[in-house]
């Protein structure tokens, strides 16, 4: 099989879908691997590192796109490069189809078989490929909260851990899960008073038992939402439904309790957010204000620490990667129900549930 990996585009994405050791896992075994020129420099990886590795770099996008069977990217194509798209080819990256309705419709027309990440499982029901790159959202929620807090930032001007004789500022979780737990250890480790909101009484048990008493956890319901969010410096959106777009948790009115100046990070902002006033920003301009809070709503964030982020993010997507190139789509799906969870589009059909329900389509078998 032929796997194309192109430069990604969104806005200071420095991430690539693959690293040299998986050019060599790919090569063993009778593959080819087109890379585009530069795709990898943003995560200090060369083009001279791929090709020792058995890459064949390219000078143009267009070029990868066209000579390969599978693209493996990290982020969503965007609307510049559906002009790729066309029947049989295979996609292999970060879709979150449930935010994307053109996206999901140009992959339906075109008839691009389309495997997402974040919908690939494994046996505890658990999402491998959407992990790494959770920690390290979750981790850099808080880093980049307590940046924003700072005063010239346009934050109120709290430090999150405080000095003795004041407050340490209130960090509220809205989910518990990966996100929400490396968040919260980032969180407790500079000092904060963190509380985590979650639905699943075995999780916040969990949760009680790592962080030792270190963290408040409290049912997610209405009335603890408004109470704690109201008196917040930062919250963190954490909440995941896969495949599926966020729910709701945080509309404008209770955004209007907060004080002028505290600071939302939305991690499900690429699943349409989990709070009302979220919309998707970018690194260039990753803030903006709505009555008095600032909110941080960048869908790539691991895309601004792209060494640690590549090098974490292949190490998990190159298993499948192997399967599909070695078995072909149809034959992997059969062999593994968790690789056929993460097809979202095939034949142009919707095979993804949550995708379908978003967007009021019917769905396909797989």
């Amino acid at each position: 099989m032929i796997i194309g990996v192109p430069r990604e585009i969104k806005t200071r994405e420095y991430r690539i879908g693959i690293q040299p050791a998986g050019v060599a896992q790919l090569r063993a075994r009778g593959h080819q691997v087109l890379v585009e020129q530069g795709a990898g420099v943003g995560s200090g990886i060369s083009d001279d590192d791929l090709a020792r590795a058995g890459a064949t770099l390219l000078d143009s996008a267009r070029e990868v796109w066209t000579r390969a069977d599978m693209i493996m990217k990290v982020k969503e194509p965007l609307p510049s490069e559906f002009g790729y798209f066309r029947p049989g080819l295979i996609l292999y990256t970060y879709l979150h189809l449930a935010a994307e309705p053109e996206l999901t419709r140009e992959l339906m027309r075109t008839k691009v078989n389309a495997v997402a990440y974040e919908t690939i499982t494994a046996d505890d029901g658990s999402l491998p490929l959407l992990r790494p790159m959770s920690e390290v959202a979750g981790r850099m929620a808080v880093q980049v909260g307590a940046a924003h807090l700072e005063k010239e930032r346009g934050g109120k001007g709290i430090l999150l851990g405080g000095v003795p004789g004041t407050r340490r500022g209130r960090v509220v979780i809205l989910g518990g899960g990966i996100v929400g737990t490396h968040a919260a250890r980032i969180a407790v480790g500079l000092g904060a008073h963190v509380t985590v909101l979650d639905v699943s009484a075995d999780r916040m048990t969990y949760l009680e038992d790592v962080f030792k008493g270190a963290i408040e956890t409290l049912y997610s319901n209405p009335h603890n939402i408004d109470e704690h969010v109201t008196r917040a410096d930062l919250v963190i959106g954490a909440v995941l439904i896969p495949g599926g777009v966020a729910p709701k948790l945080v509309d404008e009115a209770l955004l209007q309790k907060m004080e002028k100046g505290s600071v939302v990070v939305d991690v499900a902002v690429d699943q349409g957010g989990c709070i009302t006033t979220c919309r998707p920003t970018t690194h260039d301009h990753p803030t903006y204000e709505v009555h008095g809070v600032v909110h941080y709503c960048v869908p790539n964030m691991p895309g601004a620490v792209p060494q640690t982020s590549t090098i974490a993010l292949t190490n998990v997507t190159i298993r499948y990667a192997l399967e599909i190139a070695d078995n072909g789509l149809a034959a992997a799906m059969r062999a593994s129900k968790h690789l056929a969870a993460g097809v979202n589009t095939l034949d142009g059909a919707c095979t993804c549930a949550p995708v379908a329900l978003a967007h009021n389509l019917g769905t396909g078998s797989t």
